[in-house]
């Protein structure tokens, strides 16, 4: 499901820094397989000739808490300082991109000054090649699979696979132990619009890649946009 963007990161491509300037406004992080948070400091400086005030912050994600050093939020021209954005990753993996924006003083309600962010890579243990399988309403009912590698510096075995709907039968084989594993799932017909989450258990001795979830559906095809 798509999350409504708020009107203000829409037009964070229009807009230009106004009062405080950052050192970087993108931040790229990489964070280790175990980590549960990183941390990305934005430095900046006040290169104005006029006091800026932080006047609000917001972000656009729980996951993520800012701070604003010494909890100074007035800086007079040629003053410095910076503002942390802690991401508490959860179960995210991959490349995920989050968002602060910054209003400084004067600054319309619909308009910060600056839009910064924090670009997390986080490691993927469990390699899936897909993630959604797909059949249309009428095909074939024939078998698809999903190729899962494992990426751990240690093997990683698949315990135990599991699907929500009896309407689909899962079968795992097994390529090399604790490296390389395929998952086939076959529907029993494909009249009926149809959906199945597939749990896959391992052995990961990290709880975000412990357990993971592929999805199976049977829905009608979309018609194609000219």
């Amino acid at each position: 499901m798509r999350t409504a963007i708020p009107f203000w990161l829409a037009l964070a491509g229009f807009l230009q820094a106004g009062g405080l300037t950052y050192e970087k406004e993108l931040l790229e992080i990489h964070a280790a397989a175990d980590a549960k948070s990183v941390v990305a400091d934005f430095k900046f400086e006040n290169k104005t000739d006029r006091p800026v005030t932080i006047a609000k912050v917001d972000k656009t994600c729980s996951c993520v808490s800012v701070q604003v050093a010494d909890s100074k939020l007035t800086y007079a021209p040629g003053e410095s300082g910076l503002i942390r954005a802690v991401f508490e990753m959860g179960n995210f993996s991959g490349v995920v991109d989050k968002t602060v924006a910054i209003w400084h003083d004067k600054d319309p309600e619909d308009k910060p000054s600056q839009i910064l962010t924090v670009r997390v890579h986080i490691p993927v243990l469990v390699v899936m090649d897909v993630k959604t399988l797909k059949w249309a309403i009428g095909a074939n009912p024939d078998p698809q699979k999903i190729d899962i590698t494992m990426a751990d510096t240690k093997p990683i075995r698949i315990l135990s696979t599991s699907c929500t709907s009896e309407s689909f039968k899962i079968e795992l084989k097994t390529l090399e132990e604790g490296q390389h594993y395929q998952l086939l799932v076959t529907p029993d017909d494909t009249k009926q619009p149809g959906l199945a989450i597939i749990r896959i258990e391992t052995d990961c001795e990290n709880p975000r890649h412990k357990l993971q979830q592929v999805f199976a559906t049977i829905r009608r095809e979309l018609p194609a946009i000219p």
